[in-house]
């Protein structure tokens, strides 16, 4: 194992000899693992752990664990605390995303503070086919097959030579201590599922599998590298900027094939869906005006081109308090309110003007806004978020609709997206018995 981990490093070229890498260390076998191979090969480095504070007592003793592991290999140590959860919140992100931001901010930030030459994290083989599959289940282009790379940028990642049982065993072997995450066996998580469903499966199928997936996403990434650089000649002569706009030329897009597949990656990076492009694509032949959305831009089809610009939603940070008891409200809409009995007689309306929410549930005084960027909520139906950029997308909200829409809020949470969609978390269940009628 030590042999392979310094013939990956020198093979890839990660680390010179003469640099200090700063270690994402979590606690895990893993990590743990990585310092070692980096102490017995005579290489240069501090640690890093960040403290999430998302498992209570055993985050703390994980942030303790690694202070002794720093002084056990008499390396520089550096932790950090943070309230990840007020984060995802304020964010309007999950919170693992919340985590990743968090954490790559704050490695940098050490990195750059302390003249360390690269960010090391201990990912191998596993963690790339976990991540391969669920890029294919999410519908990833090309870029989300070629994994994880063993360098990018700052970062390098020095076990993807190895897969998760060759660690355990390097572990087990120099009877080294770790911390086990206890959130790493809940399947919870889409990746956990993943990792205890999917891989022990195809190691049944193939015992490598890992490794040939590894492998297989390095021939993807060479592949890639041609790929952009056809995508970028031809970006050369279809895409002029235009002040704030971009413009993509019609007619030189009607020389390229597949054109679906080259008009997706010129939209992609204005934030369009792979379903948008195609719609996009099958607006060429048709008369001009056609306007198309992301959370960020909007593509109208001209006669000559495709022109995209950002889109600028005016923010109205006014707030309209609804206090218990008012029947009606003019400003900044009108809209009247009722308190109904929820009984055998009692029928929700099909109109989406309409929303009936469990009195129960509402904390006064409401608030009644414009929806900002960064709101999210539970659509009718669902158990998770959803941002109501993506949902306004989804529902083909037009350009107009998206800069009028209201939200409702009990107590911060959004309740109703006025005119289109109950939060499910305010819904009326079988155990109602008195309603709040919200009419517009």
């Amino acid at each position: 194992m030590q042999q392979l981990f310094e013939s990956f490093v020198k093979k890839e070229k990660l680390i010179a000899k003469n640099e200090v890498v700063l270690l994402a260390v979590s606690g895990g076998c893993d990590s743990v693992v990585m310092c070692k191979l980096f102490h017995e090969s005579g290489l240069s480095f501090a640690i890093a752990h960040c403290n999430f504070q998302l498992r209570g007592k055993e985050s703390d003793e994980d942030e303790l664990f690694i202070k002794q592991l720093a002084k056990k290999y008499k390396a520089p140590c550096f932790s950090v605390r943070f309230e990840t959860k007020k984060h995802a919140k304020s964010s309007a992100i999950s919170t693992q995303m919340a985590a990743r931001e968090l954490r790559y901010k704050w490695f940098e930030e050490i990195r750059n503070n302390n003249s360390f030459a690269k960010t090391a994290t201990a990912h191998h083989q596993d963690d790339v086919a976990e991540t391969v599959i669920i890029n294919l289940l999410r519908g990833s282009g090309i870029a989300g097959f070629h994994g994880i790379s063993a360098k990018k940028g700052n970062i390098v990642r020095p076990l993807l030579f190895a897969d998760r049982k060759q660690i355990e065993a390097f572990a087990k072997k120099n009877k080294l201590a770790f911390r086990e995450d206890s959130s790493n066996k809940s399947d919870d998580y889409l990746r956990n599922k993943i990792r205890h469903n999917i891989i022990p499966l195809l190691k049944e199928i193939n015992s490598k599998a890992s490794k040939t997936i590894y492998e297989t996403t390095l021939k993807i990434a060479a592949a890639e590298e041609i790929y952009r650089q056809q995508i970028e000649a031809v970006s050369k002569s279809t895409v002029q900027k235009r002040g704030t706009g971009t413009h993509l030329s019609i007619i030189e897009l009607k020389k390229l094939s597949p054109l679906k597949a080259y008009l997706y990656e010129l939209l992609a990076p204005f934030g369009f869906s792979s379903d948008v492009a195609n719609n996009v694509c099958d607006s060429l032949q048709s008369h001009s005006g056609k306007l198309f959305l992301s959370s960020t831009h909007r593509a109208l089809k001209d006669r000559d081109n495709i022109i995209i610009t950002p889109i600028e939603v005016a923010v109205d940070e006014t707030e309209f308090k609804i206090s218990l008891g008012v029947k009606q409200i003019n400003k900044p809409i009108t809209l009247s309110i009722k308190k109904v009995t929820v009984n055998a007689s009692f029928k929700i309306s099909t109109d989406k003007k309409t929303a009936s929410l469990d009195a129960k549930k509402l904390k006064f005084p409401l608030i009644l806004r414009k929806w900002k960027k960064g709101d999210s909520f539970c659509p009718l139906g669902m158990k998770q978020k959803k941002k109501l950029s993506d949902f306004l997308i989804d529902t083909k909200a037009s350009l107009f609709e998206k800069e009028n829409v209201y939200v409702l809020l009990s107590d911060n949470k959004i309740c109703w997206l006025v005119g289109k969609r109950v939060d499910d978390r305010f819904k009326i269940n079988e155990k109602t018995k008195t309603a709040i009628r919200f009419s517009v």
